[in-house]
C-alpha cells in the first residue's frame, strides 16, 4: 500500500465518494418506500374494517327488500283471492 500513488489514491476517495453517495440516495428510497408501504397498511386496515359494516347493511336492505315483496305479494292476494 505505500507503494500507491497519488492518483490512485484520489481514485480510490473518488469511488468511495461515489459510494457513499448512491448508499444515501438507496437509504432515502427505502425510507420512502417504507412510508408508502405504511399508508398502504393504513388503507388496507381501513378497508378491512368496513367490510363487516357494509356486509350488515347488505343484509338488512336485503331484507328491507323481502319485506317490501311480501307486502306486495300479500296485497295482490288479498285483493284478487280473498
Amino acid at each position: 500500500m505505500s507503494d500507491m500513488s497519488f492518483k490512485q489514491a484520489k481514485e480510490l476517495v473518488e469511488k468511495m465518494e461515489f459510494s457513499e453517495i448512491a448508499i444515501k440516495k438507496a437509504v432515502k428510497n427505502l425510507e420512502t418506500s417504507a412510508n408508502n408501504f405504511e399508508k398502504t397498511l393504513q388503507a388496507q386496515e381501513e378497508i378491512v374494517s368496513r367490510i363487516p359494516r357494509s356486509d350488515k347493511k347488505l343484509s338488512i336492505m336485503f331484507f328491507v327488500v323481502a319485506l317490501n315483496v311480501g307486502f306486495l305479494i300479500g296485497l295482490l292476494f288479498g285483493k284478487f283471492v280473498l
